[in-house]
């Protein structure tokens, strides 16, 4: 466990510790230079990945370990300087190579590498590679934004979110990665999981039991990251990543942890949490975490096509209201608190106001549309998704009404099923008019395989007819984008625990531009293969809360 430290010092100290990690990104040590290294093994064991893709350039990332589960978190690396080359060529083969640099991979992040590549061709479709000493990387694929002033072509994204090592396997990524026109990976939190998660299929997590120090998160990373699927999806295309809570500590809030950890310790986990995240993810050098704070909320424009306003929902919410879990009080509607905060709120709404894209993507963590009015007419709020902060969701959704956004489409994750929603002001006026929707992305494998609902309907769909689909398999969501339209297709992973089990396509929507609400044009075979009719005339199954029960559960740590 962490030592006692007062919130006083760590708090002081922060600035601090922000200067020298700025100072060790970039590329200062307090460790000499290897200038001719040597490995034992190969230390791209890792893979590469690329991010944050702009018109001009895009960030490369990699990281040396030729022992990723070395359990001091140094990746079985020397504490020394070692340089790293990248080269970008328009070719796999890098008989065009068009840029190249030198990095200094050292102790103090780990040996990770975040190159920030610039002076690339828009809407080019470029490879990469890494060289330390006499060993080369694997070669990734990557591309760059379109011109800021293009809305031609086509955008294909997949989102993703909750990959649990324990629970099942990354059988999603291998067929993302599969994909011949993917652009880019979204994905809106839980990259991995702090419990123990010991599963029953092999697949248990290193370190066995819940993690806190730099080091333990290093090793958790450092597994997922080692397996195969995830890296060849890292490979394939640019990502951009934003947390949830299982990166740090579920349900955390702000300075508040889930349980009784003290305060001092878990501000100081946080810190931890935050470096291992940065170290590992393709970030710009902009989001280097200053203590224990980390910029994650940010704008990426795809031309004129796209813009994702990725938001943080962790670490500037108000503490959960009404206990937490699934219930409802006046504290929920309070206007005085906010799940993003007063200052991220603002930057989001001058985004709506300034935006000229064709689809503006709310990309964030917990589920935003309101879901849970049982039977009886009982409202059931999720105290940690957007539910929980009323007021909140309520203002987002009025500035994105009062910009006069063209799309607005929120991009979810967070609750291990498939749902496909539309959006209102006013959930209790039937005649209340649709102002946007919402695509929640189920789990890579958090959770386990889950089951199907023939045909394919939440037991609560009639009493909340904004809600449109959902099933509880795992899989992604596979967005094809142009200038008229979206098509939504819901991929699943028939068995999670059963390696190269087969994904298949569960059901698709289309949102047309300028046109609000979710048109769905295919309701595909469930997951025994028994074909589902469209969603309409269901007959309500009164199982609510089995339900809330379910995903209550699904949410602990290490589940």
């Amino acid at each position: 466990m962490a030592q006692h430290i007062t919130r006083r010092r760590l708090l002081s100290t922060a600035g601090a510790t922000g200067a020298w990690l700025a100072w060790a990104a970039a590329g200062n040590s307090a460790h000499p230079a290897w200038a001719s290294p040597g490995f034992p093994s190969d230390p791209f064991t890792l893979g590469v990945a690329s991010g944050e893709p702009r018109a001009d350039g895009v960030v490369l990332w990699t990281k040396l370990a030729p022992e990723p589960l070395a359990a001091d978190g140094s990746g079985g690396m020397p504490s020394r300087v070692v340089p790293v080359q990248w080269e970008v060529a328009t070719d796999p083969a890098f008989r065009n190579v068009v840029a190249r640099g030198t990095e200094r991979a050292t102790p103090e992040l780990g040996h990770s590498v975040h190159a920030e590549v610039a002076g690339l061709e828009p809407a080019r479709e470029y490879h990469y590679r890494f060289r330390a000493g006499p060993e080369v990387s694997p070669v990734g694929r990557t591309r760059t934004a379109p011109p800021e002033d293009s809305d031609d072509g086509t955008l294909t994204f997949a989102l993703a979110c909750c990959q649990n090592y324990a629970a099942g396997h990354f059988t999603a990524y291998e067929h993302m990665a599969a994909q011949e026109d993917l652009d880019l990976v979204v994905f809106v939190g839980d990259y991995i999981y702090e419990g123990p998660g010991q599963g029953d299929i092999g697949r248990g997590q290193i370190p066995p039991r819940e993690i806190f120090t730099l080091a333990d998160y290093r090793v958790r990373y450092g597994q997922y990251r080692s397996d195969p699927r995830l890296q060849a999806a890292h490979a394939r295309a640019p990502w951009l990543v934003v947390f949830d809570d299982h990166e740090l500590d579920n349900n955390w809030a702000d300075e508040v942890p889930s349980d009784d950890q003290p305060v001092e310790e878990f501000l100081l986990r946080r810190a931890a949490a935050f470096q291992a995240y940065y170290e590992f993810m393709p970030l710009r050098k902009l989001s280097e975490p200053k203590g224990i704070d980390i910029q994650l909320y940010r704008r990426v424009d795809w031309g004129r096509l796209a813009a994702f306003h990725i938001l943080d929902t962790r670490q500037y919410r108000d503490p959960f209201a009404c206990g937490g879990g699934f219930s409802t009080c006046p504290e929920a509607f309070d206007p005085n608190r906010s799940i993003l905060g007063f200052e991220q709120e603002d930057w989001l709404s001058r985004g709506f106001r300034e935006s000229r894209a064709g689809w503006d993507f709310i990309t964030q963590q917990g589920a935003f549309v309101r879901r849970w009015v049982d039977k009886d007419g009982e409202l059931k709020l999720k105290m940690d998704a957007w539910d929980g902060y009323v007021a909140s969701q309520q203002r987002v959704t009025q500035a994105w009404v009062d910009a006069g956004v063209r799309n607005p489409v929120v991009l979810s994750g967070d609750i291990h099923s498939h749902w496909a929603s539309d959006l209102k002001l006013d959930y209790d006026a039937p005649d209340a008019g649709i102002v946007g929707s919402e695509l929640i992305t189920t789990s890579i494998s958090s959770g386990g395989t889950g089951e199907d609902h023939v045909p394919g309907v939440h037991p609560i769909f009639e009493d909340n007819p904004h809600l449109r689909f959902y099933t509880n398999l795992r899989g992604y969501v596979l967005n094809t984008v142009t200038r008229t339209r979206l098509q939504a297709d819901y991929q699943c992973v028939r068995d999670v625990e059963v390696p190269d089990s087969e994904v298949f396509r569960r059901a698709s929507f289309v949102l047309d531009d300028g046109v609000r609400g979710l048109r769905q044009i295919y309701d595909g075979p469930s997951s025994t293969g028994i074909a589902a009719p469209l969603l309409s005339g269901v007959e309500r199954i009164s199982a609510i809360d089995d339900l809330i029960a379910w995903e209550s559960d699904d949410e602990q740590v290490g589940s």
